[in-house]
């Protein structure tokens, strides 16, 4: 069985000597902590995960500069995760802020009249996308055309899942019956042969 150091500043000095052995031990005696830390600042299990993440990058990109308190590099870790978590939530704030002020249903272009669409898709697919109201076209474009989840289309359009979800299903069979519909063929003029 080995030696494990019972303090932080073995494993701390073999780490910046470039031991990646000493560094990944101090990752695994410390991540279960850092994690609570962040899942109690952050209420969400991959917000936590990721700000833990950082955190275990912050402390090997900041190596040269971090310091231990009594022989311990939790402090540091938990200090830093406190930042990381505070950084994140200013950022999804600023991200809501920017999408809350994109323009919504009024500013979007009729499918019909987008040149894009026309020149690119089908005629019918156009013509089914269409039929559809701005807000189910923003939902359709998220869900089916760019692989969003319901979930998350539904946040950015301020939607809860459940009223996306069935958006979304009254959406497809809009565009289903649109595509399914026989087109009407151009009447008839005089004089041309029945």
């Amino acid at each position: 069985m080995r030696n494990v150091e019972a303090d932080d500043g073995g494993l701390w000095a073999r780490s910046l000597k470039g031991e990646g052995e000493a560094f990944g031990l101090l990752f695994d005696r410390h991540r279960d902590r850092v994690f609570r830390h962040a899942y109690r600042l952050s209420g969400e299990r991959h917000d936590a995960e990721d700000i833990m993440s950082t955190v275990f990058l912050e402390l090997w990109r900041r190596r040269l500069r971090v310091r231990l308190v009594e022989g311990s590099v939790l402090p540091w870790l938990l200090v830093t995760t406190t930042n990381v978590a505070r950084n994140t939530r200013r950022a999804a704030f600023r991200y809501r802020k920017l999408l809350d002020s994109l323009p919504r249903a009024d500013g979007i272009s009729n499918a019909n009249d987008d040149l894009f669409l026309q020149s690119e898709m089908d005629g019918d697919v156009a013509r089914a996308l269409g039929t559809l109201s701005a807000l189910d076209l923003q939902l359709v474009s998220l869900v089916i055309f760019e692989k969003y989840t319901i979930a998350a289309a539904a946040s950015v359009l301020n939607l809860t899942p459940s009223a996306a979800k069935t958006r979304v299903h009254r959406a497809r069979q809009r565009m289903k019956n649109a595509l399914t519909a026989a087109p009407t063929p151009a009447p008839a003029l005089e004089g041309d042969p029945a």
